[in-house]
């Protein structure tokens, strides 16, 4: 019995209280104790009324048998026949019949048990094999950590019913023999006539394309009409041909070097960074598919297509999920080691940022770079980051393509079903190094060795189809020299005759939008709105429902918005921004702002939402403007820069009707994001020629709270500035946010806009703007001064942002009249002919550059470098880190700023 005896050490009459909820409803208790009391309950009837002994229920062979069982559901997959070219670490699953105190000898006893696998009164040997064809073969499941019952019980049904045996119809085999042979053809054909040239082939991972082929076609028959794909380089040239459809002589050309680089209106990318959308026939029915356009940065692309997305999905099919499919492809040592992946599968469930589930396909070559898996990672599995949301993991063996069918199968009917993520994890190999010219013995000559006599996965099916005589030799052969001669003669054209460079496809969404050009940034256009709107608008932000009980603050602060707009006439920078996306709203298009704490506004100005002090029940005043209005989109977002700066530059990439902004929580911390900015926001619009009205909200000023609440890092974006390929300003009134918000969807193009917003002149007396301004005029890129006598002004303090205000106090306190204080609202694109007509009023002065920031940041080096002016500068002394953290040292430094702006 001293084997038992925790059963004799437990708390009886807490399991009589369990056996009694069960009893009334087995879903009262958890799944462990209801499949105990299954067996107790089964014993029961095997044994008579008066039950058997503790003994005989404790080692009862049914229940070593449901043990037996349920071992394989749980660790079964660390033993599956899943890796196609070496042997998978030894881990000790303990799945022998003797880990169950079971023999050989009970192999031909029956035992009801084996119903829980579909084999009711089955021999031991008939449920172990079946367990083996289940678990043990080319496919490893990993879903016993899904902790809902009703996606647990679905998923182990799908499992061990339909995946007993994994043998798809002819017409099936058939589709998935023509696209491995396109993708292997394919790599091969390169390989042969562009030798050393980099295209970071698929070979090894061909599996790729049918399972994708597979995803696409299966999610148009459950319901799907886009699906939208992120990747990084491995494998996407075959992706784009035998997937996306790009023709074979646009990639034959690229490799060529044949197109006019002259023509390209942008500077250009790599081949296996380009982007592509194509509308696809599945099933009948037409698909739209898209590539996105990605960097070298691994997984930077995710959360933009999660944004892209999650836009269709609000846009184009107004809230459905099930329209838009998400697909991510992964490398095995990216997903492990890149952050942002953690970040995205944090979002996937968050309301503000859900795109209906995610289907990950990871290409495991095994070896990133030259970084063997031992090496770059702790995880024993790549995916194990899909157990944070409880999502399925699949891993697949990359050799056996109608298992990889299985799996693209199963991931579409589990995301469809339950608009939840989906792991596949393709167990797969890399022939070539890093890249063609790459040599991988170097590092591995043991795996190279064993891929080097390895067949492709084209041939290991080839066989195993002639084996089970799915396919004729004859056919196969017929196949592979059909496909090869195609693209020899395609190949041929290409030489005899270059191709002109073709643009890449515009989405739809964005054909009635043009490409700038440096004139339309000589004056901004109208941005002015009707009485009827700005009535709407007040209206709405100004009214609380009937019985809504606001806190005593809120309460005072609708008091005093009211007064604003309709007694005093003057908004403040929170009316102002709140007006700006109120006018928006009423004309019909999208606004979506998300950042943390922006609901309320990390300077608790902004309160967008206000809340029931009794209830807690939440009340957004920009939701009812109108009747059939869209919604205020705007959410607290998960405490991430970079997923969330992604997802949002995703979203305006699929709306170009849309207002989406993200707002750091201070302008310091988008450095966290420093790749999406990089990588995306300033640069994809000459790269890949994508627009994009993305706005950042980076709060910025010097105001003594230290190094990391002080500097949004102007210098930064000033130095990424060319080509006008975004908008860099600093806006200090709240009429001119209220027209740059505007301009943004008033222009014909689009741009990103990084503005460096304000802290402390949220609440600042003079930062007010009257009523008038807002139903007329336009944004003011350079605001003069009139204060001055203009005739007598000796010298002019040009400064941007916040410092204006502390330059201003000192100049009236003075009364200083020939000094005049210059603002530039916009930096960039630099409003030159703007510039010089406020300059002209003035008598040839002085000209000096004032800002708060060390002379090494903020906006003195861009202003030296295009403005074209013989400035002087006041600055604070170049530092290392951006600011002082110690305030008296602070108040020191900035009245030392003022004081020699006026004196120098």
């Amino acid at each position: 019995m001293d084997k038992y005896s925790y059963i004799s050490n437990a708390d009886v009459g807490y399991i009589d209280e369990l056996y009694k909820s069960y009893k009334e409803n087995p879903e009262n208790v958890d799944e462990s104790w209801r499949k105990f009391f299954e067996g107790f309950e089964f014993s029961q009837q095997r044994y008579g009324d008066g039950g058997p002994s503790e003994e005989i229920i404790a080692g009862s062979k049914e229940i070593k048998v449901r043990n037996f069982i349920y071992a394989h559901r749980s660790r079964a997959h660390l033993k599956s026949d899943t890796n196609p070219v070496r042997q998978r670490r030894t881990h000790n699953v303990r799945l022998e019949l003797s880990n169950f105190d079971l023999s050989e000898a009970d192999l031909n006893e029956t035992f009801e048990v084996g119903s829980e696998i579909g084999l009711p009164n089955a021999t031991l040997k008939e449920i172990r094999d079946r367990l083996a064809r289940i678990y043990l073969g080319h496919i490893g499941y990993e879903y016993n950590h899904l902790r809902n019952s009703d996606i647990f019980d679905w998923m182990k049904t799908k499992v061990e019913t339909e995946g007993v045996d994994v043998n798809p119809s002819n017409e099936e085999k058939t589709r998935i023999l023509s696209k491995l042979n396109e993708a292997v053809v394919f790599e091969n054909f390169l390989h042969t006539k562009f030798l050393g040239q980099k295209r970071f082939s698929l070979e090894g991972g061909e599996n790729t394309i049918p399972a994708l082929d597979k995803i696409i076609r299966r999610s148009s028959e459950l319901g799907a009409e886009e699906v939208v794909i992120g990747m990084a380089h491995r494998g996407r040239l075959n992706v784009l041909a035998n997937i996306m459809g790009k023709t074979y002589e646009e990639i034959f050309a690229e490799f060529e070097g044949s197109t006019d680089p002259d023509l390209t209106m942008g500077d250009g990318d790599v081949k296996y960074h380009l982007g592509y959308s194509s509308h696809l026939q599945a099933n009948g029915k037409k698909i739209y598919v898209k590539l996105a356009p990605n960097p070298s940065h691994l997984e930077a692309v995710d959360p933009v297509v999660l944004g892209y997305s999650r836009a269709q999905i609000d846009d184009e099919y107004r809230g459905e999920m099930k329209k838009v499919v998400p697909i991510l492809i992964h490398g095995d040592a990216a997903i492990a080691g890149q952050g942002l992946v953690y970040e995205c599968i944090q979002m996937s469930l968050l309301d503000g940022y859900r795109s209906g589930g995610t289907i990950h396909f990871v290409i495991n070559n095994q070896v990133g770079f030259t970084t063997d898996y031992d090496d770059a990672r702790s995880s024993i599995y790549c995916t194990d980051l899909a157990k944070i949301i409880d999502a399925p993991v699949i891993h697949v063996n990359g050799d056996d393509p109608e298992a990889v069918n299985f799996a693209a199968n199963l991931a579409v009917e589990y995301r469809q079903k339950f608009n939840k993520d989906f792991f596949i994890d393709l167990l797969c190999y890399r022939r070539h190094g890093h890249n063609e010219s790459d040599e991988p013995k170097f590092t591995q000559p043991k795996l190279y060795n064993l891929i080097a006599k390895h067949p492709n996965p084209r041939e290991v099916y080839v066989k195993q189809l002639i084996e089970r005589k799915d396919i004729s030799p004859d056919r196969a052969e017929t196949l592979d020299k059909e496909f090869k001669q195609q693209l020899q003669d395609r190949l041929d054209e290409v030489k005899q005759k270059p191709l002109p460079y073709k643009p890449q496809k515009i989405e739809e969404e964005w054909h009635f939008l043009r490409r700038s050009k440096p004139e339309d940034f000589d004056k901004s256009p109208e941005t002015g709105i009707s009485d009827e709107v700005l009535k709407k608008v007040s209206k709405a932000l100004t009214t609380i429902p009937k019985g809504f009980k606001p806190l005593r603050q809120i309460d005072k602060l609708l008091k005093e918005r009211k007064s604003h707009f309709f007694e005093e006439k003057m908004l403040n920078w929170a009316d102002a921004e709140l007006l700006a996306y109120g006018s928006l709203l009423a004309e019909g298009n999208i606004v979506r702002m998300s950042g943390q704490d922006v609901k309320r506004g990390t300077f608790s100005h902004r309160h967008s939402y206000l809340f029931d002090s009794n209830t807690n029940e939440p009340y957004c005043n920009l939701d009812h403007i109108q009747e059939k209005q869209e919604p205020f989109r705007i959410f607290n977002s998960l405490l991430s820069e970079y997923a969330v700066l992604g997802f949002e530059y995703g979203y305006a990439m699929a709306t170009p009707n849309a207002l989406v902004i993200w707002e750091a929580q201070f302008g310091d911390f988008s450095n966290g994001a420093q790749v999406m900015i990089d990588q995306f926001i300033t640069s994809a619009e000459t790269k890949w020629q994508r627009m994009n009205g993305l706005v950042m909200l980076l709060p910025h000023g010097y105001e003594g709270q230290g190094p990391e609440h002080s500097s949004a890092r102007m210098e930064r974006f000033l130095q990424m500035t060319a080509q006008e390929n975004m908008i860099v300003a600093d806006v200090t009134t709240p009429a001119n946010l209220f027209h740059l918000v505007r301009r943004q969807l008033t222009w014909e193009f689009r741009k990103p806009c990084v503005v460096f917003s304000p802290k402390s002149l949220l609440r600042h007396p003079k930062v007010v703007s009257p009523l008038e301004e807002f139903t007329k005029g336009n944004f003011q890129e350079v605001i003069g001064d009139d204060y001055v006598t203009n005739k007598s002004v000796k010298k002019v303090l040009l400064c941007t942002g916040k410092v204006y205000f502390d330059l201003q106090e000192e100049q009236q306190k003075k009364k200083v009249k020939d000094v005049a204080i210059v603002r530039l609202e916009q930096l960039y694109p630099f409003p030159k002919k703007q510039l010089e007509a406020v300059l002209k009023k003035y008598n040839n002065p002085q000209l000096v550059w004032v800002q708060e920031e060390p002379e090494n940041m903020g906006a003195w080096g861009f202003m030296l470098r295009i403005s074209g002016l013989a400035l002087k500068l006041v600055a604070r002394k170049p530092m290392a880190s951006p600011a002082t953290g110690y305030s008296k040292v602070h108040k020191r430094e900035q009245a030392e700023i003022v004081n020699k702006a006026f004196e120098i």
